[in-house]
């Protein structure tokens, strides 16, 4: 997503600056939650991974324990 969505236009009116402010608020607000939604989503797939590469190391560990033991 680009850094602002909406082209600045110099204006001297005090309203249309503050709209304009407003305008680059909002995208900027946008901007950091596609970001925060993005990283949540890499966290759960890193999180899943970790999680399978844990299960399978226990299987492993409890094969080789038990194999130990007969």
């Amino acid at each position: 997503m680009p850094p602002c969505a909406y082209p600045t236009i110099m204006v001297s009116n005090p309203a249309d600056r503050i709209e304009q402010a407003l305008v680059r608020i909002e995208a900027a607000g946008a901007a950091k939650s596609y970001a925060l939604d993005r990283l949540g989503q890499r966290h759960a797939r890193l999180r899943s991974r970790i999680e399978q590469a844990v299960a399978s190391l226990d299987t492993m560990i409890a094969r080789e324990t038990a194999e130990g033991e007969d």
